[in-house]
């Protein structure tokens, strides 16, 4: 008899279930997206009741139309959308919608006296950046805004859906150190910087490792008997875990609304001299482990929005035909800083901007520059990351929708002057989950049994000009200047 282990990916724009046997092999997947609400211009914000009922509604919807026996379902993971912010009663009434990784409603938060003066100890003691881009100052602006009363449960989506399918208040070591709440020198809640950001009347959740049993559930009845829920992970994580990027040194992009590149620096946390994020990659059977990251806040929205604000295609499948049929961009540059610019930038004033427009410049080439600005974003980030660590990123393994892109993996390779490794699965946030939920429930014994199992890749090696990459990510420098002012 089959088991099988359902992975949630709590993701920016839908909730997927994904099914996966004992084998780690994907079965089945489904999605149901949710509502994007803007209140006003860079305000993003989430309904959690219609994230957990689509949260239930996949999970029933899954065991249904693949067929399987609900009894065989073994364990229930998560992997989430990270830096999302809510805070909530304990009778699991939101007292807000959760504020999105995205939004900039907090920016002036953090400019605030008493926050900013210890923006050097909080960099310390979380290792990012102070930014609006973490839960923090989000949590800040819930509680300046909303009455909360003393004893209200904060927590990023990972909490939010364990609390509500067990009962539990609990997260794991990665989102914790996304919220730049948790210090990741010591691994605690830092008392002190909970204080700075005034959110002392909050009440935090219990920091567990990703392959603990964090409750059960029966998923609202669904299930006739309970089901252990284990597995947490932030997306980001569970893809560099997926990746099997176990060794230091070792990394990967992920593509989806944004883009996150982590490289694994083992099992202590060191500081970043250009721009990078330490963060926690994760905890497994109580070892933490360390990475250097860099986010992008626009990737796949970026064609999102060619696609739908500025109406420039029908689809955003279309781009790699259309970036294609014009061979370059004509000298065009598109830096979207919709939000700003995060890593290694952190430039939360700057504005998007298009540059190099000719006459006889098209629909086709800005396009093609909103894709190519992906591809240069991630150098950004890796060439940081080279220089903290002082050799080259020659080998990085991606993952996410865009990966099907085989233009943009292919200049992405030749701008990073790196081989990209692409599996054939896109749901590696979800598989990374699955993995620790494995550990959990004892489908495998440990990491090394993990990183035996084989999976199908596809390779993409620098096929330009090495001076002509070089000549064209200047450009791309120089439009950052441009942006930046």
């Amino acid at each position: 008899m089959t088991k099988y282990i359902i992975a949630i990916d709590q993701s920016t724009t839908a909730t997927k279930a994904i099914l996966f046997d004992e084998n780690g092999k994907l079965v089945g997947k489904n999605s149901f997206p949710h509502k994007q609400i803007y209140p006003r211009e860079g305000w993003v914000e989430h309904n959690p009741r219609e994230i957990y009922n689509n949260t239930i509604l996949s999970i029933k919807d899954l065991v249904e139309k693949t067929g399987i026996e609900k009894n065989d379902v073994i364990a229930i993971a998560i992997t989430n959308q990270r830096e999302t912010t809510l805070l909530w009663d304990r009778d699991g009434t939101p007292v807000h919608n959760a504020i999105v990784w995205k939004c900039s409603r907090a920016t002036e938060i953090i400019r605030q006296d008493s926050i900013f003066s210890q923006a050097d100890y909080i960099k310390d003691a979380t290792g990012i950046n102070l930014s609006p881009y973490f839960s923090a100052a989000k949590a800040k602006w819930i509680c300046d805004h909303v009455k909360v009363k003393e004893g209200t449960l904060f927590g990023t989506m990972d909490s939010w859906l364990v609390w509500k399918l067990t009962g539990n208040h609990a997260t794991d070591y990665s989102n914790a150190s996304r919220t730049q709440l948790f210090n990741i020198n010591v691994n605690k809640w830092d008392e002190k910087i909970i204080g700075i950001f005034d959110l002392n009347k909050l009440n935090f959740p219990e920091v567990k490792s990703s392959d603990e049993i964090y409750g059960h559930t029966t998923a609202e009845g669904f299930f006739e008997k309970e089901i252990p829920v284990t597995g947490i992970m932030g997306d980001s994580h569970g893809a560099l875990f997926a990746q099997k990027c176990f060794d230091i040194g070792t990394g990967k992009a992920t593509f989806g609304t944004g883009s996150s590149v982590m490289i694994n620096i083992g099992n202590q946390p060191k500081k970043s001299k250009y721009g990078l994020a330490t963060s926690i990659a994760w905890a497994i059977d109580g070892h933490v482990e360390y990475v250097f990251e860099g986010n992008i806040n626009s990737s796949g929205d970026t064609m999102k929005w060619l696609a739908e604000e500025m109406d420039l295609m029908e689809d955003v499948r279309e781009s790699e035909e259309i970036a294609l049929s014009v061979g370059s961009t004509n000298g065009l540059y598109l830096v979207p800083a919709f939000h700003g610019l995060g890593a290694p930038h952190w430039n939360y004033d700057c504005a998007g901007l298009i540059c190099g427009i000719k006459r006889d410049t098209t629909k086709n080439h800005i396009i093609r520059a909103g894709a190519e600005s992906i591809a240069y974003q991630i150098c950004d980030i890796t060439n940081a990351a080279a220089k903290d660590m002082g050799k080259t990123v020659d080998i990085l393994n991606v993952d996410g929708g865009a990966t099907r892109d085989t233009f943009l993996m292919q200049f992405v390779s030749d701008i990073l002057r790196a081989k990209l490794i692409k599996s054939e699965i896109e749901e590696y946030s979800a598989m990374g989950a699955m993995y620790a939920a494995g550990l959990a429930v004892g489908l495998w014994k440990d990491k090394q049994e993990i990183a035996k199992i084989k999976t199908i890749n596809d390779e993409f090696s620098p096929e330009m000009d090495e001076e002509k990459a070089n000549n064209l990510y200047s450009g791309w420098q120089e439009a950052l200047k441009r942006t930046m002012g």
